[in-house]
Order: C-alpha cells, then structure tokens, then sequence
C-alpha cells in the first residue's frame, strides 16, 4: 500500500510540475539570433560550443568557426567538423598563446585579421552560427576594442547566432549577452600530473 501511496503523490507532483512548465514554455513566443557566452576557468568552454555546432550543423545550417590566440592547432573537432564539408568553415588565426608569443604587437596583429574573418561571417546571411573561440582572452588584453566588436555582432542578421567562449569575459560582454556560462573548475586531472591527450585536449 506504501508504494502505490508513493506512486500516487509522485505522479501528482509530476502532473502539476508539468503544468508548470508547459505554461512557462507557451509563454516564450520569441525567436531570434543568441549572443551566448562561454566563460570561467574551468574546462569545457570551446568544447560546449563545437557541441552546439554539431547540432546547428545536424539542421542543416552553416557554421564559421573564428579562433582567436589559439594556433593552427591539430584538432579533433576540425577534424570531424570539417567532415561537412562546405557547411562549414573553419579559421585558426591565432598565433598562439600569449606567453609563447610574447609579442604584444604581434598578437595584436592576429587578432585583427581575425577579426576581419569573423566580421565577414556576422555579415553573411546564409551563416547560422558563427563561434567566436577565445575572444574573451583577445577583449581581456585589449588586442580589439570591446566597443567595435560588440557593434558588428549587433549589426549581424536576426536569426545569426554568435558564441563567445574565453576566460575573463569583460563586464560589457556579458551584459551584452542573451546567455552566459561561466564554468567553474571542481577538479582537473591536469593538476594531478596527467598531461593533455589527443582526443580529450585536442
């Protein structure tokens, strides 16, 4: 008798948890183009968004990827993302971190060619998303200016989705933003001496 005493308040309770959320999901009538942000010091930024590429790719939309900082680094997202061939397209214009480059100039340089490649992409009507991996780092040490960036995602067409990932992500961006998450470190087996590995870092 308990345990269909149990079942019963259970499905009440999800019974009414489902009114609930239904009346919350009819409520949201509007759609339109994200400004997302990816940030925080834990692991996972850049992979959540090449995540959301997969799916925006499953629907057949177009994705620009824009990396920042980062290298040409050999990578097993390109690899499979770039298996979609013209649905996608993929832009590693960093020259590296900043303590390898140590070249304020230089770096500077990178991300405005960068830049150029990304604004080309939020002006493309055709594009569905567009990732921005690593801009938070490039807007932290100010190699491109917070205002200009956010200026040309604004202009973008209605229904373009922009993903910002990067630690330190300014206060403008994130007040800018449909959407931020800021992924906190728990535990990291980099710190119990495990090095990075193919397929889990890159």
């Amino acid at each position: 008798m308990t345990e269909v005493n149990d079942n019963a308040r259970h499905q009440k309770k999800m019974a009414k948890r489902k009114e609930i959320q239904d009346r919350e999901v009819a409520s949201k009538t509007e759609a339109r183009g994200l400004l997302a942000v990816h940030t925080g010091a834990g692991k996972g930024k850049s992979t959540a968004a090449f995540g959301l590429a997969l799916r925006m790719l499953g629907r057949g939309r177009k994705v620009v990827v824009v990396q920042f900082i980062k290298g040409a680094w050999d990578t097993g997202e390109r690899h499979a993302l770039e298996r979609f061939g013209d649905q996608i397209a993929w832009h590693a214009l960093g020259e590296g971190f900043t303590w390898e480059t140590q070249d304020r100039e230089r770096d500077i340089a990178a991300c405005e060619r960068a830049w150029d490649v990304a604004n080309a992409a939020l002006n493309s009507e055709d594009v569905g998303l567009v990732i921005l991996d690593e801009l938070n780092i490039a807007l932290r040490y100010d190699y491109l200016a917070l205002d200009r960036v956010l200026a040309d995602i604004a202009q973008r067409p209605p229904n373009q989705h922009v993903w910002v990932t990067g630690r330190n992500a300014k206060p403008g961006m994130i007040e800018a933003a449909d959407m931020v998450t800021e992924m906190m470190p728990v535990k990291h087996h980099f710190k119990a001496g495990i090095r990075a590995q193919e397929g889990i870092e890159f």
